[in-house]
């Protein structure tokens, strides 16, 4: 993933700042499209964006369970915080 950042900057960059004029800009675009539509770049993204998506998702499961805990955490210390919310307050000696 990180060669593929590298090239994609290489790439604007030298045509940001290219001089040769619009026929060099125009070869760029083109070779630019014949590789982006080769079969094997599809294949290799479309697997990155499996990736990201699985990852995304296990984040996902991540994030909501720790906001859970967070929520009950926050809910008891609340309830102890109220009168006769403890447990301990509930007990008799």
């Amino acid at each position: 993933m990180a060669k593929v950042k590298m090239l994609v900057a290489f790439g604007a960059g030298y045509v940001l700042g290219a001089r040769a004029g619009r026929g060099r800009y125009d070869q760029i675009v083109s070779k630019a499209q014949d590789v982006w539509g080769d079969p094997r770049v599809q294949r290799k993204a479309a697997q990155a964006q499996g990736v990201v998506q699985e990852k995304a998702s296990q984040a996902g499961e991540v994030i909501a369970d720790k906001a859970g805990q967070a929520a009950s955490q926050a809910g008891s210390a609340v309830k102890d915080k109220l009168p006769g919310g403890s447990d301990d307050e509930l007990r008799t000696p």
